[in-house]
């Protein structure tokens, strides 16, 4: 089995770009980075680690192609595999700012698995909530947004990425 595979969800992408820096920071193959719209959630199972992408659309939804995928990943046992979330989202829509990562987060629950890279911050980002961050004001993963703060980007890759070296074995 492989230690760790990054897989996302994204329609402009920038979640796509995110999660080939991701890659590199943590000297991931570029072969063990996988679009949900064209991977089976089965493939999954080659992995210890999942980390897991998506951007937020609409009303705070997940990238369309997350439905079938999640759908899938929920019906597997994750029992043993740790998952990371990350997510691009604008904070313009200050209510519902990343939210595809609680959404994640909130799906994947009861799967077995447990999370990491949580807790990072956010700070410089202006939004009034999301489900993207728990009850106690910490986020669930790592929150982008490209749109408003695209200069913070690489240095909030590198710094997840030093976090998730630790956490991840």
């Amino acid at each position: 089995m492989k230690p760790t595979a990054i897989f996302y969800g994204s329609t402009t992408g920038q979640t796509r770009d995110a999660a080939f820096k991701i890659a590199d920071k943590l000297g991931i193959a570029p072969a063990d980075v996988y679009d949900v719209a064209k991977t089976a959630p089965s493939e999954t199972g080659n992995y210890t680690n999942l980390i897991l992408g998506s951007s937020t659309w609409g009303d705070g939804d997940l990238e369309d192609n997350w439905y079938d995928f999640i759908d899938g990943l929920e019906a597997l046992d994750l029992k043993g595999k740790t998952i990371a979330l990350f997510g691009c989202g604008d904070t313009s829509m200050a209510d519902t700012f990343c939210n595809a990562v609680g959404t994640l987060h909130e799906r994947l629950t009861s799967t077995g698995a447990t999370f990491a890279g949580e807790g990072y911050e956010y700070d410089g980002f202006d939004f009034d909530k999301s489900r993207a961050i728990d009850r106690n004001g910490r986020a669930y993963g790592l929150l982008l947004d490209n749109v408003n703060h695209e200069d913070l980007t690489d240095k909030r890759i590198a710094q997840w990425a030093d976090l998730l070296k630790q956490e991840l074995q």
